[in-house]
């Protein structure tokens, strides 16, 4: 059984579900029907995100740098950019580039500019790589929604944008308090 399908246990519509409880009213099913879905996708990405690592041999940091450096290969990146973006101390930043480097993923190249400081490329063998492992899932992704009408697309991007900030507002606002079953609900279904 795949990850996939221990998430879409108990997913009917018409049953209660754990985290959205039972719903009286139409609107209300249609509303945990949508987030039962989100849920599962949910899940669906995490098992893939961790197929994606195991099968790179790589954490999830490293897999953000070459994603990070790969996004614009022009782009000269120092290794205080990548500490800020990952929320690492210097020290983790630099071991963890230390892998990469060793592994042949990243290399490091002097700033002429500034003979004190450094940038970081990643390398062709990161790129094919990356796009070995990613360019599958990339292209069924891409199968999913190449049939969406414009405002179907529309519908999904403002929805998945108002959940992004849902998401976002619960770790500002903080605290177990009344956001504290939806924190736990989002740990759980990941």
């Amino acid at each position: 059984m795949t990850d996939v399908d221990l998430a879409n246990r108990g997913t009917n519509a018409a049953q209660p579900s754990y985290w959205y409880g039972d719903a009286p009213s139409d609107r209300r099913q249609r509303h945990k029907a949508v987030l039962e879905a989100l849920r599962v996708y949910r899940a669906a990405e995490v098992a893939m995100r961790r197929r994606t690592r195991d099968s790179m041999s790589m954490g999830e940091n490293e897999l953000l740098v070459l994603r990070y450096l790969l996004r614009d290969p022009s782009r000269e990146v120092r290794p205080g950019e990548l500490t800020r973006y990952l929320g690492l101390s210097t020290a983790s930043t630099t071991a963890l580039l230390d892998r990469l480097e060793r592994s042949g993923h990243i290399v490091r190249v002097a700033n002429p500019g500034d003979r004190r400081s450094i940038f970081i490329r990643s390398t062709p063998r990161a790129d094919a790589e990356v796009r070995q492992t990613l360019g599958n899932m990339h292209e069924r992704m891409l199968a999913a929604v190449i049939d969406m009408t414009p405002e179907e697309s529309a519908v999904v991007v403002a929805f998945l944008r108002r959940m992004s900030d849902a998401v976002d507002g619960v770790a500002v606002e903080g605290g177990a308090g009344e956001h504290g079953a939806i924190e736990d609900a989002a740990v759980e279904s990941s």
